[in-house]
C-alpha cells in the first residue's frame, strides 16, 4: 500500500503533515515531496514518471493560491489524485479551491476542503480499501469508535440537561 503526498512549498508542510501521519498510522507507505508545478516542473514530471511505475495507488497534491500542482499531477497520471487547496493568500484558500475543483473534462482531481489534508488521507485510504480488505476493516473500526464517542457525548449532554 503506497501513496505519494506532494506539496508546492515547504511552508505547506504543517498543513499536510496530518495526512501523512494518518496514512502512516494505517500502515501505508508515504513518499513525500515538495515540488512546485511552476518552479520545478521537470522534477515534478520525473517524480510522476517514477510514481506511475512504482506501485503508488493514490496521489495527494496540496497547493495554495493558483494551485496548479494537483491539476498538473493529474495530467501526468491516471492514478486517483486528491487535491488539497491550502489557505495562505489574501483570498484565504478560495482561489486554490476554485483552481483545483475546476479541472477540464478528462483530467479529474478529487477535491477536499480548504486545509482538508486529513480528509484527503481518509479518502485515499477509502480508495485503497477497495483492494486492501485490512484497510477497510481498520476504517470501519474507526467509524465505530467515532459513533461510540458521539453517542457518549450525546449521553453527557442529555444527563446535564435532564429535567
Amino acid at each position: 500500500m503506497k501513496t505519494a503526498v506532494i506539496m508546492g512549498s515547504t511552508s505547506d508542510l504543517p498543513k499536510v503533515e496530518p495526512a501523512i501521519e494518518i496514512l502512516k498510522t494505517y500502515g501505508v507507505s508515504v513518499e513525500v515531496r515538495c515540488l512546485s508545478a511552476h518552479r520545478v516542473h521537470e522534477g515534478l514530471a520525473a517524480f510522476m514518471a517514477e510514481t506511475n511505475q512504482n506501485g503508488t495507488e493514490v496521489v495527494i497534491a496540496a497547493a495554495g493560491m493558483a494551485a496548479a500542482l494537483p491539476g498538473v499531477v493529474a495530467s501526468q497520471t491516471v492514478l486517483p489524485v486528491i487535491g488539497v487547496p491550502l489557505s495562505g493568500s489574501v483570498l484565504d484558500g478560495t482561489d486554490a479551491l476554485y483552481s483545483i475543483v475546476q479541472m477540464p473534462s478528462g483530467i479529474p482531481v478529487a477535491t477536499v476542503a480548504i486545509n482538508g489534508s486529513k480528509n484527503a488521507a481518509y479518502l485515499a485510504l477509502e480508495i485503497m480499501a477497495v483492494h486492501h480488505p485490512e484497510l477497510r476493516e481498520k476504517l470501519l473500526d474507526e467509524r465505530r469508535k467515532m459513533a461510540e464517542q458521539a453517542m457518549q457525548a450525546n449521553e453527557e449532554v442529555m444527563a446535564k440537561y435532564k429535567e
